[in-house]
């Protein structure tokens, strides 16, 4: 089973994400649709950062990136640290979550790791980057500030 994600990196939110027997152009296109789906871009574009997997620099991906106005953005060969905050997610769910389960099928394998993305990481994790806060708490907080004019 693959997973991809589209994490937002203000907030740390997976904001959109794809499961599949496949790493195929289709899982990464999944996962940005659904990203498409809750976030609309900014008028000032966005900025989409990826490993140099083939999925990621196929034309389809690339044309849907075109079509929401969203820039491409690829690590440098051989070097995990450009992609920082997807490696660490990824190594976050490996740790607490697939190295202490066993899936009795793909089914249930999506199901959990989906609750864990948008119960538990999403809501409820704490993250030291956004002060200790969960990505939806942090996100809550922050519109909130913005609907609340200062007073003088």
């Amino acid at each position: 089973m693959y997973l991809a994600v589209v994490i937002d990196l203000f907030s740390r939110r997976v904001v959109g994400w794809s499961m599949a027997d496949h790493m195929r152009v289709e899982l990464v296109l999944g996962a940005l649709e659904a990203a498409l789906g809750k976030r609309a871009p900014s008028k000032r574009g966005l900025t989409f950062h990826s490993d140099r997997g083939s999925q990621y620099a196929a034309n389809a991906y690339r044309a849907a990136l075109d079509a929401a106005g969203i820039k491409c953005s690829m690590s440098r060969r051989g070097n995990c640290w450009d992609n920082a905050v997807a490696e660490s997610f990824f190594s976050t769910l490996k740790t607490e979550l697939v190295h202490n389960m066993i899936f009795t099928s793909r089914a249930s394998a999506k199901t959990v790791i989906a609750e864990w993305i948008e119960i538990f990481y999403n809501g409820k994790r704490r993250h030291s980057t956004i002060d200790y806060l969960s990505p939806v708490e942090f996100e809550r907080r922050y519109y909130e500030k913005l609907e609340v004019p200062e007073v003088a």
